[in-house]
């Protein structure tokens, strides 16, 4: 049987989710297939808890020294939203050690984490993105200039970062600097982006059994001026639509792109690519190479309404990383 980490956890406003999401994987995960231990990721302190007692990991080579025997992984599930897992740095480790991972790799992780660069590819490929200034917190003598540069209303938010935390609608020009504030805060990057009036998509897509499958789309309705971290984690505060209610037409579509882009971007495991829909366009927001998968999130509810399981999704995302090059 094969031994499995689930990593969660992170240095990043998301650490909460991601536990959630990590504690999901494991309750979720097929024990007569693998073995599954939740490994809580902090700063320094990388711990696998059983029976009331803690177990640091053996960062030399990721393994456990549990009394009577020593645990190697042979994959590592990862489910931390943020830093060090969803920008590289985690998969660059697990890259050294040789250990298979269940997300992208360290260059689409990085890449896709940097909100600005990714969206200037994203452009190069000819797919439309919101115009956006993006600032660095060295830089202050440019937000003097911001106002001149982009149109407001518009949205404020730390450029690497995830879940809306940090994430501002600015409706007036007074609003900029308590937004800048916020958004410094979690980042020392942050990017201002236009406001598109339109209907929030979004679409997961997973390579499984060599084939790459886009999964339904998904409308969020903000019961809140916009999808901010209330929203997203407080019940009732959001409705999110799976299938989504809109023209079949317009559901392909954002499959079509979102494919596209799982494959130009050399995506792994499962993404979920976000956007702005408006008068038959489509605005690229930005991709989570680690989506959220706790029981509220939109993942596991693509999942059902394509017909599988939340079990058999970890099993698909484990095997695929194991057999991927």
């Amino acid at each position: 049987m094969m031994n499995v980490a689930i990593v969660a956890g992170g240095d990043s406003g998301e650490y909460t989710i991601s536990m959630l999401s990590g504690e999901q994987v494991e309750q979720q995960t097929d024990r007569n297939r693998y073995q599954p231990f939740l490994i809580e990721i902090r700063g320094d302190s990388w711990i696998y808890r059983k029976a009331g007692k803690e177990f640091p990991v053996d960062k030399n080579d990721f393994s456990l020294h549990l009394p009577g025997k020593h645990v190697r992984f042979d994959v590592v599930f990862n489910a931390i939203h943020g830093t060090p897992g969803e920008n590289g740095k985690l998969q660059g480790y697990l890259d050294m050690l040789g250990i298979p991972y269940t997300s992208s790799d360290v260059m689409t992780s990085a890449l896709a984490f940097n909100k600005a660069f990714c969206k200037g590819v994203v452009a190069r490929y000819g797919i439309l993105t919101p115009h956006s200034v993006h600032l660095f917190r060295r830089q202050k003598d440019k937000i003097s200039t911001l106002t001149d540069r982009i149109s407001i209303p518009c949205f404020v938010k730390p450029n690497n970062g995830g879940s809306s935390v940090g994430m501002s609608k600015v409706t007036s020009a007074g609003q900029l600097p308590p937004a800048l504030e916020l958004a410094f805060r979690e980042d020392e990057e942050v990017l201002v982006e236009e406001y598109i009036e339109g209907r929030e998509l979004t679409c997961a897509v997973l390579r499984t059994e060599g084939e790459v499958v886009p999964l339904p789309v998904c409308e969020i309705v903000s019961k809140k001026e916009f999808f901010d971290y209330e929203a997203k984690y407080t019940q009732g505060m959001a409705d999110e639509i799976v299938p989504a209610p809109v023209p079949p037409e317009v559901a392909e579509e954002c499959r079509r792109i979102s494919t596209t882009l799982y494959n130009l971007l050399n995506c792994r495991g499962i993404a979920r690519f976000d956007y702005i829909h408006t008068r038959d366009k489509f605005y690229f927001l930005e991709v989570n190479t680690v989506p959220g998968l706790t029981a509220a999130s939109i993942v596991p509810k693509m999942i059902r309404e394509h017909g599988w399981s939340y079990t058999e999704l970890v099993t698909r995302l484990i095997e695929e990383a194991i057999i991927a090059p």
